[in-house]
């Protein structure tokens, strides 16, 4: 897997970038916003963070002058229905910082990006919406021992994260896990 390149950029076009490392230029697939941030920097030494796609006869390199924007293009395509073109024709449109607002308000502005209907308009959101509730949820790990404990012993109990961390999220992080857990089981009958 290559994770990023670091070489001289030699050539910009439309939609791609080519990075010299080594002797080697490599052809990177980037969205118009990384296009647009290294304009005017041919011939300077840049960082791009890389995302390969391999298949039959296909191996293709996407590169993102952010290493959000490589990380939202991952969700973007782990999407049943949204590839690696349609990823880079909403970042092209939207910055992630966009597109997470366009998800909690109006999902239909990313029909703006082209190649993107409806349908996969509302599929990325109902998916988008889901994932971002649970790393938000996650997110409160990182405060409490206690939260982390409750849900993994309710994992065992048979309870999943995306049913025990919204309703855990609620209570007070600062209780004890057998507290936390009784207060989950509770709320639920």
């Amino acid at each position: 897997m290559i994770y990023n390149l670091n070489g001289n950029l030699i050539l910009i076009e439309k939609d791609f970038l080519v990075v010299e490392c080594s002797g080697v230029g490599y052809k990177c697939v980037c969205s118009k916003r990384t296009v647009n941030l290294l304009q005017g920097k041919i011939n300077q030494k840049i960082n791009l963070f890389t995302y390969l796609k391999t298949g039959e006869n296909i191996l293709d390199l996407f590169g993102f002058f952010e290493i959000n924007e490589l990380n939202f293009f991952k969700v973007l395509i782990s999407i049943s229905g949204v590839g690696p073109k349609a990823g880079l024709a909403i970042l092209s449109e939207f910055s992630p910082e966009q597109i997470a607002n366009i998800i909690s308000s109006n999902g239909l502005m990313l029909t703006k990006a082209a190649g993107i209907g409806k349908k996969t308009a509302e599929r990325i959101v109902l998916e988008l919406k889901d994932k971002f509730k649970m790393k938000i949820y996650e997110n409160l790990f990182e405060k409490s021992e206690n939260l982390e404990e409750a849900v993994k012993a309710l994992e065992i109990l048979g309870y999943q994260k995306k049913i025990t961390l919204p309703i855990l999220s609620k209570l007070d992080e600062s209780l004890p896990v057998e507290k936390l857990i009784k207060l989950f089981l509770n709320s639920i009958k």
